[in-house]
């Protein structure tokens, strides 16, 4: 669009808005009418809900977000069972949620002292889930340079494996949090983003409940309760607006 049509469909609309008058209103209408008739004439294409979901929110770094992406496949590989998290968008669903109240612990009590607390009490670090994961994914990336001289998400899966695995047992020295805590929030968000609704930005195309023959949140189950077992191809929250 042109400045000059643009600033003449602008008039329109402030006219509308302004006056409040059938002309105003029937110009405003016309204008956003034939707009969107135009997207439409020429194809405006934005993809299904659960691609619009895959854009980063909190990760910066390229480098930092593949480093993510191969972690959580090592976690949750792709097998004959069915995809793994870097096809069910797990990376873009840990991204998403680091950028919101699970990324800065917003509903939980985060003054201290902070002190080593038992095993059920989980974590008792004063670091915020987001620099948790992002002081993490960096450690793991520098070890993988430092000891391989490649970055992890190039390396073979066995060394992949390797490096995750050190983490797990808390043998790799980390600020502010363990190794084998930084590891358990990575695997369980991994599985969260596999098993989730896909409006929370994992579970692509609802596959992890394929794998698991989940139909999702059904508003009935009436017309089957009675019979032999069914699959029911599952539907996301989303279905529900449609």
């Amino acid at each position: 669009m042109s400045r000059r049509q643009f600033l003449k469909n602008s008039g329109y609309v402030v006219g509308g808005a302004v006056g409040g008058g059938i002309l105003g209103g029937v110009f405003t209408q016309n204008f956003i009418a034939g707009d969107q008739a135009t997207d439409t004439e020429e194809g405006t294409e934005n993809g299904s809900p659960e691609q619009r979901t895959q854009a980063r929110m909190f990760f910066k770094r390229q480098e930092d977000f593949d480093v993510l992406s191969a972690a959580v496949e090592r976690i949750f590989p792709d097998d004959d069972v069915g995809p793994g998290a870097i096809s069910l968008a797990v990376p873009y669903y840990i991204d998403k949620q680091l950028a919101g109240e699970y990324g800065f612990n917003s509903r939980e009590y985060m003054n201290g002292p902070f002190f080593e607390g038992a095993p059920t009490q989980g974590p008792q670090s004063g670091l915020l889930r987001r620099d948790a994961f992002l002081h993490g994914v960096r450690t793991i990336q520098n070890i993988a340079e430092n000891q391989f001289n490649e970055s992890f998400f190039d390396l073979e899966v066995d060394t992949q494996d390797e490096i995750l695995e050190a983490f797990e047992e808390g043998d790799v020295d980390m600020t502010g949090i363990t190794s084998d805590e930084f590891f358990a929030m990575l695997r369980t968000a991994t599985i969260e983003g596999a098993y989730s609704d896909p409006v929370y930005g994992g579970n692509l195309n609802m596959e992890g409940w394929r794998q698991i023959q989940y139909p999702g949140p059904q508003m009935a189950y009436t017309n089957v309760i009675d019979g032999e077992f069914e699959e029911i191809d599952p539907i996301s929250l989303y279905d529900h607006h449609e």
